[in-house]
């Protein structure tokens, strides 16, 4: 009888490794903002996309004059990044969404008001 519930739970690990690399293997690549890139007046570009945790954001910008901060819902809001908040400075930076909203702003000065912020939720 033990032998019996082990291989189930064997089957049951099995199977559940099997899902979690196939959501993994389906993961989509998106460039931010298309061919324009990370720039003014984003804030739309992620309409009508279905976005899935483990799909991957590319930020491609200008690093001497953009960035890409990951903030919370208030942080989007107000356009602010408090401290600690996760900063990108690559000019061309891969993020991998986590399920639920997932919130990106501009930090310098002004950007992020002129529409230089996403929010993009993986369901």
């Amino acid at each position: 009888m033990a032998q019996g519930r082990g291989s189930a739970v064997a089957l049951g690990l099995a199977l559940l490794c099997l899902l979690i690399h196939s959501e993994i293997a389906d993961a989509a690549t998106y460039v931010v903002g298309d061919s324009g890139g990370w720039t003014f007046n984003v804030v739309g570009w992620p309409s009508g996309k279905r976005f899935r945790p483990g799909d991957v954001l590319v930020f491609r910008y200008s690093r001497s004059v953009h960035n890409v901060v990951a903030v919370s819902a208030a942080g989007y809001r107000g356009c602010s990044a408090p401290r600690g908040s996760r900063v990108f400075t690559s000019g061309n930076d891969r993020i991998t969404l986590a399920r639920g909203t997932n919130y990106f702003i501009c930090s310098f000065a002004g950007h992020c008001q002129a529409g230089m912020k996403i929010a993009v939720t993986a369901a």
